[in-house]
């Protein structure tokens, strides 16, 4: 589904003081307890209407996105620092910094909201602080600003362990792939194929007043002049069309399957490259796609439903597969695996700061183990296609190398193609503005006795 945050409104009067109140529990939420943006939101919007959801996920989304930057700037027009109980009053502080720093509300409207959600969130004795903080922000809004942009973290945007593996793993690229990180997602579709043509759904969008351009490389994708919800795309509730980054698409396509194979989707909620690859084969496969998150898995059934594609969707660990499923080999496998995220922060810009440096090790031990799992499930000549939404060595090409070190009857298969960089294994697309997604992949195939 379309993010929400990546259709701001524009141009018009703000709403009440209860949206701002959200934000900044939201914000509170992720930044203070470790709790996942999408999650909390998801939570939170059933009371809401649309507009106020989109006016709650701008702000909070936006507060992640440029977190540093903001918190210097109360830092620096505070005295003296909040106590602990006041997170919660802290968090919407920034909520205010980032109505008057990156959004088009009135500066009065802005201050004025923020002001009132104090006492929403039950810190009624503190408005005048919040009011004053703000007031000041205005009047000293140039040098706050400049002040800030000389602060390191405050001018990248991103936690120092992380800025530091990027420059490790990418010396000549890191400050465009943080460029490209704290920029907006684009929204690209995917059209399916069984039961539209793409060139004929470009038209539709044309005649929908929907401005959009095909993604070379791709049979099936369209990238959008700006994202746009859903509801306002033809025939998306049909199943004319999916929501899929450009990126994610070369899945399906590398993958290859062909009618009548046997396939595994093996972490395949919440289900966009289980529908791409089914799409692309006609709908024509014996596919098993498994996931050990039994909430996700309804997403991956309503997709499927939506598109009128057909899969055996189980609940089970890539990690340790053990269901009858597993009793007869696949031609293919996708192995789209947990990992850091780290491609997609545009999209999440609370990965930013829910991921620590100590769960890279954690992530690339259960990646590794998830190879060995499912690789007994391939058939000698069959293809194992490795991926993950990461930018990082320890997860991606450092993965390969050790599995490729432990298999002699494994081999690499290198993509013939142009896109993204060539690593020691595998090949590594970066974010790129108004482009794809940060995402690698590696192709590995059983050699036959």
């Amino acid at each position: 589904m379309v993010e929400p945050w990546d259709r701001a409104p524009r141009k018009r009067e703000p709403l009440g003081a209860e949206a701002r109140a959200a934000a900044a529990r939201a914000l509170h939420a992720v930044r203070d307890r470790g709790q996942s943006l999408t999650r909390v939101l998801q939570d939170d919007r059933q009371s809401r209407s649309s507009a106020d959801q989109a006016l709650v996920q701008e702000m909070s989304h936006g507060a992640l996105r440029v977190l540093p930057r903001l918190t210097a700037i109360s830092q620096r027009l505070l005295d003296h620092p909040l106590k602990p109980r006041d997170l919660d009053l802290h968090a919407l502080i920034l909520i205010g910094l980032y109505q008057l720093t990156a959004m088009k509300t009135p500066p009065h409207a802005a201050v004025s909201a923020t002001v009132e959600a104090a006492r929403l969130i039950g810190k009624p004795r503190q408005a005048a602080l919040v009011n004053a903080l703000l007031r000041r922000f205005l009047r000293e809004r140039e040098e706050l600003l400049a002040w800030a942009d000389e602060q390191p973290e405050a001018r990248w945007l991103f936690p120092d362990w992380l800025l530091s593996r990027l420059r490790h793993d990418w010396p000549e690229d890191w400050e465009s792939i943080v460029t490209a990180s704290n920029g907006r997602a684009p929204m690209a579709l995917r059209v399916n194929p069984l039961r539209q043509d793409p060139a004929v759904y470009l038209a539709q969008l044309e005649t929908a007043g929907i401005g959009a351009r095909a993604i070379a490389g791709t049979r099936t994708g369209l990238l959008l002049d700006r994202p746009r919800p859903t509801r306002d795309l033809p025939g998306f509730e049909a199943g004319l069309v999916s929501i899929q980054d450009s990126g994610a698409q070369l899945a399906a396509q590398l993958l290859d399957a062909r009618p009548g194979q046997r396939v595994l989707d093996a972490c395949a909620a919440p289900g966009g490259k289980t529908a791409a690859i089914l799409e692309r084969a006609g709908n024509d496969l014996d596919l098993v796609a498994i996931d050990q998150d039994e909430a996700r898995l309804l997403t991956v059934r309503s997709t499927l439903a939506r598109l009128g594609l057909t899969a055996e969707v189980i609940l089970d660990d890539a990690a340790d597969p053990r269901g009858d499923w597993t009793q007869r080999p696949f031609d293919r496998i996708l192995l789209d695996v947990p990992c850091s995220a780290t491609g997609v922060i545009r999209r999440h810009p609370d990965i930013k700061w829910l991921r620590r440096a100590s769960d890279i090790p954690t992530l690339a031990a259960a990646q590794s183990r998830m190879l060995e799992a499912t690789w007994p499930l391939l058939r000698p000549g069959g293809q194992l296609l490795y991926a993950t939404c990461s930018l990082l060595a320890e997860e991606n090409h450092q993965r390969i190398a050790d599995f490729l070190g432990r298999h002699p009857e494994a081999r690499e298969i290198e993509a013939e193609t142009d896109w993204g960089r060539a690593r020691p294994h595998g090949r590594q697309l970066l974010p790129t503005p108004g482009g794809h997604d940060g995402f690698f992949y590696a192709r590995l195939e059983k050699i036959p006795s």
